[in-house]
């Protein structure tokens, strides 16, 4: 898979397809294999480009921190070097904290922006204080933090559902290094709330909700639809956090859609 290198570092990418690009970006503990059942299908009709963060996947950690304006500065250094001028850019999870801060700093390259089931809002003080909750666990056992996490993020009643696909979740999540872990919950921890950016984008701006999604309440998120007439909501019935494994066809669809 081809790499470029940034401030030092391996970032690894992937592309595929023909027509508008159109960048996907993981979350947490995540990497580019999230998407191995949806790319091809968007590669249909788009060129689709893959991007594993900086300390997920196959590419190195930068720092101890990695805040989410530079994943974004990572972001737009894979855009340059493919020489892309125009992109609809899709972030789950973390990936939309991500597409958010590459929205603030670059608004001229977005065709569109969709957060699938992230948030434009900051964490609140309970928030942050459960993020060095997860680093104090990280440092002292990160393999019993990754297990525990991983199941958390699915609606309860998909759990069991979904046992086979979530222990392989787990699997690839945990070759994700320590360092790159610690340094995303910190920048994840430290990202400033870009709510503002949804009252007068100068593209559309579509939410994807899991309407059980034990991370991110539908509620909020509908709050944030509600900002402004340029965001659009869709909610994925039944869902929880991990939408591309509780409803593979349902995400799919309303992917291609507003794509």
């Amino acid at each position: 898979m081809p790499n470029i290198t940034f401030k030092g570092v391996k970032v690894q990418y992937a592309q595929r397809g023909k027509g508008p690009a159109v960048v996907l970006l993981h979350g947490f503990l995540e990497a580019s294999w999230m998407w191995k059942d949806i790319a091809p299908q968007l590669a249909k009709t788009r060129r689709v480009i893959t991007i594993d963060l900086p300390g997920h996947g196959k590419s190195e950690c930068i720092g101890y921190v990695h805040s989410m304006d530079e994943m974004a500065e990572v972001v737009k250094a894979v855009v340059q070097n493919l020489g892309l001028r125009k992109i609809d850019l899709v972030g789950h999870s973390m990936g939309g904290y991500v597409g958010l801060a590459y929205a603030e700093r670059y608004p001229d390259d977005l065709r569109s922006l969709v957060l699938y089931q992230s948030t434009s809002r900051a964490d609140s003080r309970e928030g942050k204080k459960g993020r060095d909750r997860a680093i104090a666990l990280v440092k002292e056992r990160a393999s019993s933090f990754v297990r525990q996490s991983i199941p958390m993020l699915f609606r309860p009643v998909n759990r069991t559902k979904f046992r086979a696909q979530i222990n392989e979740v787990k699997a690839l999540a945990l070759e994700t290094p320590v360092q790159g872990v610690i340094a995303a919950l910190s920048g994840m921890r430290d990202r400033p709330n870009r709510e503002l950016l949804l009252k007068f984008p100068p593209y559309p701006v579509h939410i994807i909700a899991g309407e059980k999604d034990p991370r991110i309440p539908l509620k909020d998120l509908e709050e944030q639809a509600a900002i402004s007439e340029f965001v659009h909501l869709h909610v994925l019935k039944g869902c929880g956090h991990m939408s591309y494994v509780e409803d593979l066809p349902a995400t799919i669809h309303v992917l291609k859609r507003i794509l």
